[in-house]
């Protein structure tokens, strides 16, 4: 996973989780997710948008931001899913008593 987490890292991690889980009540879960990778693509890409002088520079660099952005997500969500491998008993048996 990324180096460069600070002390509130997870906490706006979760803050996204907690905004993501209030609209379960509206819209299935897989809407819910497809929302929300669509909302860090578009945020990385103006990320990576306001630290270039020009679109020229932009498309130069596409390859590797994207790279650098889709190891980073591959990386997070392989931690993850070890993560509920580890302890799907615990998590998804809280989820079922919730």
């Amino acid at each position: 996973m990324t180096e460069d987490t600070d002390e509130k890292f997870f906490n706006r991690a979760d803050a996204h989780i907690h905004l993501a889980n209030e609209q379960l009540a509206d819209i299935a879960r897989g809407k819910v997710s497809a929302s929300l990778m669509f909302a860090a693509a578009r945020y990385n890409a103006w990320v990576s948008a306001t630290d270039l002088q020009s679109s020229q520079e932009l498309q130069n660099r596409k390859a590797e931001l994207m790279e650098y952005f889709l190891g980073q997500y591959k990386s997070m969500l392989e931690h993850n899913f070890d993560n509920y491998i580890s302890h799907y008993d615990d998590y998804m048996n809280s989820v079922k008593n919730s």
